[in-house]
């Protein structure tokens, strides 16, 4: 079989081959920030993790951040150098709203043992550690790294959360699946979102991408499972309350209970003659 790509001008095909070359290599990126969460949270049994492996650790993870910073900065060691060295001052500050975040966790969710468990084994807390990882990365104005570990997260936790999303802290996701956090959403602190959740936009078009397509949502509020909530003029008030399978377009003022109760009908099977059939 022909190879498509010897059907192509040998300009485009040029093209296609330098732009593909000074790419970071994806399975390296997810490899890094698995490490750098294991970095900050070093579980091993119950001995102690010594300040000598610690340091170790972290010239190497400095080191490999640079190897995949060099394809994106043209092999510039100077503009490579700085972004690393600003990315790992930060890392004290990341690490503190993480710990935060656990203790969110532990403190929302009665099936927790403890802050062991979280870490090791809650998929909410490891999508918004992945997050807090890439959106550093984002507001250092790191290309594509940022994006290729929101969709690492997306695959192993069916979570999506946009790097440049602003989320403060105390942040809670319970169980996760299918919840996603657009580009511009804004989310204060002590927030509580179950499964199914969309933080979206109202439609999609090229010409809004520097405008706030995603909603606000304040301190304090629990939105629940299957719940949309969509526009960038859409603030949910602090404190709120959003019911599940709830879908909003429009604002709501602090200290709201928005909820939809569909009508259910519960009935006696005997007084049926025919059972209901299902076409699927």
């Amino acid at each position: 079989m022909t190879n498509s790509l010897t059907l192509l001008p040998k300009e485009i095909y040029r093209s296609y081959v330098c732009s593909h070359a000074n790419l970071p290599p994806v399975e390296s990126t997810q490899h890094f920030v698995d490490e750098l969460v294991m970095f900050f949270f070093p579980l091993k049994g119950n001995r102690t993790v010594s300040l000598k492996s610690l340091q170790k650790e972290l010239r190497r993870l400095r080191f490999r951040l640079s190897e995949l910073l060099y394809p994106l900065h043209g092999d510039s060691e100077e503009e490579v150098t700085q972004v690393v060295e600003s990315f790992f001052n930060r890392l004290p500050s990341v690490y503190e709203l993480m710990l935060n975040d656990a203790n969110a966790f532990l403190e929302s969710d009665p099936s927790a043992k403890g802050i062991e468990e979280i870490i090791m084994s809650f998929p909410g807390f490891y999508a918004i550690s992945v997050y807090r990882i890439a959106h550093e990365l984002h507001l250092l104005n790191v290309s594509l790294l940022p994006r290729i570990m929101s969709e690492y997260l997306h695959g192993k936790t069916g979570i999506d959360i946009h790097p440049a999303a602003k989320i403060g802290k105390n942040f809670f996701i319970d169980h996760g699946t299918g919840v996603v956090i657009g580009e511009t959403t804004e989310i204060g602190d002590n927030v509580k979102i179950y499964q199914g959740v969309t933080l979206g936009a109202l439609f999609v078009e090229r010409a809004l991408r520097d405008q706030k397509r995603h909603p606000t949502i304040q301190d304090n509020v629990i939105i629940y499972a299957g719940s949309t909530i969509l526009g960038g003029k859409t603030v949910i008030g602090r404190g709120s309350v959003i019911g599940g399978n709830v879908w909003l377009t429009e604002s709501v003022e602090p200290l709201s209970l928005v909820y939809h109760q569909p009508q259910i009908v519960i009935r006696d099977k005997k007084d049926f003659v025919e059972p209901i059939n299902f076409y699927i």
